[in-house]
C-alpha cells in the first residue's frame, strides 16, 4: 500500500510540475513523426503462411524424444520441434527473430475443430524459448486414429491444454 501511495504521489507531483511549466509559457518540443514506432508494411512479411505437415518434410528434420504429462497418463513420444519445422518451411526466419516478426503467431488446427496458438516470440530461443513438438509416434507406435496422425505436445505448459490431438494444419499469421 505504501509503495502504491508513493507512486501516486510521484505521478501527481510530475503532472503538477508539467502543468506549471505549460502555464509559465515554457517552450514545447515538437514531436518528430520519424521517431514514432510504426508497424511494418504488410507486403514485407508473408501472411498467412501454410506450414507443410507431409511425411517428407517431417522426415528431413531431426527427431527428438518428448515426455508430456497429461492428467490421465504420461506420454513418451518422438517427433520434430515446431521451431525447426517453421524454420525449415521458411515460415520463421533463421537466427535471431527480427522485431517485425514479433507480431506473428502460429495457429494449429485439429481435425475435431480445436485450435491453439503460439506467438513466434514465444517459440524463439532468445525470447521465449518455449519447446513445442509435432509428434507422430508415442510408446514406440504410430499414433492412433483418435490421437493422430500428428499431435502437438508442449511439455513446459503448466496445464496441457495445448497438447492438441489430430493436428492437421499449421498456419503462421501476422496479427491484425
Amino acid at each position: 500500500m505504501t509503495i502504491r501511495f508513493q507512486t501516486l504521489r510521484a505521478a501527481a507531483a510530475t503532472a503538477l510540475l508539467a502543468s506549471s511549466a505549460l502555464a509559465l509559457g515554457a517552450p514545447q518540443v515538437p514531436q518528430d513523426p520519424a521517431l514514432r514506432a510504426s508497424q511494418p508494411e504488410r507486403g514485407q512479411i508473408a501472411s498467412p503462411v501454410v506450414v507443410p505437415l507431409d511425411q517428407a518434410t517431417l522426415a528431413a528434420l531431426p527427431r527428438e524424444a518428448v515426455r508430456q504429462a497429461l492428467p490421465e497418463s504420461v506420454l513418451h513420444c518422438e517427433g520434430v520441434s515446431l521451431l525447426s519445422l517453421l524454420r525449415a518451411s521458411g515460415a520463421m526466419p533463421p537466427g535471431r527473430l527480427p522485431l517485425a516478426h514479433l507480431a506473428r503467431y502460429v495457429v494449429a488446427d485439429a481435425r475435431d475443430g480445436q485450435r491453439v496458438l503460439f506467438a513466434l516470440a514465444e517459440l524463439d530461443p532468445e525470447t521465449g524459448g518455449r519447446k513445442v513438438f509435432v509428434v507422430d509416434r508415442c510408446d514406440g507406435r504410430a499414433l492412433s486414429e483418435k490421437d493422430g496422425p500428428l499431435r502437438l505436445l508442449v511439455p513446459g505448459d503448466a496445464r496441457p491444454a495445448r497438447a492438441l490431438r489430430q493436428l492437421e494444419a499449421l498456419t503462421v499469421v501476422v496479427a491484425p
